[in-house]
């Protein structure tokens, strides 16, 4: 079996980034990923100014505390002050720009106005040069960089790309998705349940976690446990999307047809990989058209039992659709975190376990692990990356990898 690092590296090889991009107004951008690297078009601040409310003063005016100087001018934000003469001070509030002359800001608590009068103030600190003072230019400089490509925009990217001057974006395509799912005995939510039969989780979770990552996802349904019907889906998803993306039939059974059907539609690697939960894994491509010129669109399956789906779509799925968006491919982040648990039973595959952060800093397990069991992930926030072979006990330090982290 391969491991889980084997079959990751494998997939990112052959992964290649999307090259059509568009320009989006920056309202449309949420969620998409940076095609190029953006320059600012002004300086942020565009001057310098204050920090917080005060009085705008000369550090040669006030070297020790309690200099009594006159109110010379009042600086509200979005007026320009005039120059600071010598033995003055300036009224100024957040956001107004520092006076020609001004070499520092005290702020308005460290200040006394004399009862009774109105042009005068008492400061009682010595201010250091420089002080509550944000500098022109200190966050974007005009002409200098201020997002680079392959970004994935964030609100926080919006905002730094609206202070740059810039109203739209251009941006990478999104990377277009087709899912489908496969066996008799699933049913959508809302029909009768046949005998023997249950509903389809994966479908809600695996196109949820698409959308999350930017894609363009569709959905093609539930397709019959039959060769005809899985390669005449295959070949209605590989028109005009990058990836096709299934959940079941990746085994070996009379009822699993997708080996057959992807081989004979295109090309298929089927792994077993030591992992728990998620051991089977296919991975290959399916042909756009009978001319070899129109390309392929990728193809991956994943197991059918919904931990399984989603923790492997995790691992495996989500970063060769970063490498497809021109995203950054670092490693899951993880963290080093206290386990307060016991899990003796060590197997001999790389399990991932689902534990949820508790209010004394450490992590507790989910009671049943089974690959069956999706309530746990929904119960859990992340996972532990327990190595194989290895037992878990209380105390011990262990890889946590947080589902934030995997879904946003």
């Amino acid at each position: 079996m391969l491991t889980a690092q084997q079959a990751l590296d494998h997939l990112l090889s052959h992964a290649q980034p999307v090259n059509e991009s568009e320009s989006v107004a920056m309202q449309s951008a949420l969620g998409r990923v940076l095609a190029e690297s953006i320059n600012s078009l002004v300086d942020v601040p565009p001057l310098d100014n204050t920090s917080m409310d005060g009085y705008a003063v000369r550090c040669a005016d006030t070297a020790t505390p309690g200099q009594t100087l006159k109110i010379a001018q009042r600086i509200p934000a979005g007026s320009m002050g005039v120059q600071l003469e010598p033995g003055t001070a300036a009224r100024i509030f957040t956001g107004a720009p520092v006076p020609p002359g001004a070499d520092a800001v005290v702020m308005q608590e460290d200040c006394v106005t004399p009862e009774g009068s109105s042009d005068s103030v008492q400061v009682n600190v010595t201010p250091q040069a420089g002080q509550w003072i944000r500098r022109q230019g200190e966050d974007l400089s005009a002409g200098k960089p201020a997002l680079s490509a392959g970004i994935f925009l964030r609100p926080q990217e919006l905002g730094v790309a609206a202070s740059a001057g810039l109203t739209h974006l251009n941006v990478k395509r999104r990377v277009k998705v087709a899912a489908f799912f496969t066996g008799d005995e699933l049913a959508l939510p809302g029909e009768p349940l046949k005998p023997g039969g249950i509903y389809n989780s994966n479908r809600d979770t695996l196109l949820a976690c698409l959308r999350s990552l930017g894609c363009d996802a569709t959905d093609l349904g539930i397709v019959p446990d039959r060769l005809d019907a899985t390669r005449d889906a295959l070949r209605k998803a590989s028109k005009d999307h990058d990836l096709i993306l299934t959940s079941g039939g990746v085994s070996v059974g009379e009822e699993d047809h997708i080996k057959p059907a992807v081989t004979a539609e295109g090309r298929l690697d089927l792994w077993q990989i030591a992992i728990k939960s998620g051991k089977p894994l296919a991975f290959g491509a399916v042909r756009k058209s009978e001319s070899p010129k129109d390309g392929e669109a990728w193809f991956i399956g994943l197991p059918g039992n919904p931990v399984s789906s989603f923790v492997t779509f995790l691992l495996f799925v989500r970063p060769f659709i970063l490498k497809l968006q021109g995203r950054d491919t670092k490693s899951i982040p993880a963290y080093m975190m206290r386990a307060d648990f016991d899990w003796l039973k060590a197997d001999r595959r790389n399990e991932f376990l689902r534990v949820k952060m508790n209010q004394q800093g450490g992590l507790d397990l989910f009671p049943n692990q089974s690959s069956g069991v999706l309530t746990s992930a929904s119960w859990g926030d992340g996972l532990v990356d327990c190595p194989p072979g290895q037992a878990i006990h209380t105390g011990d330090l262990v890889k946590y990898i947080p589902f934030d982290a995997l879904l946003t």
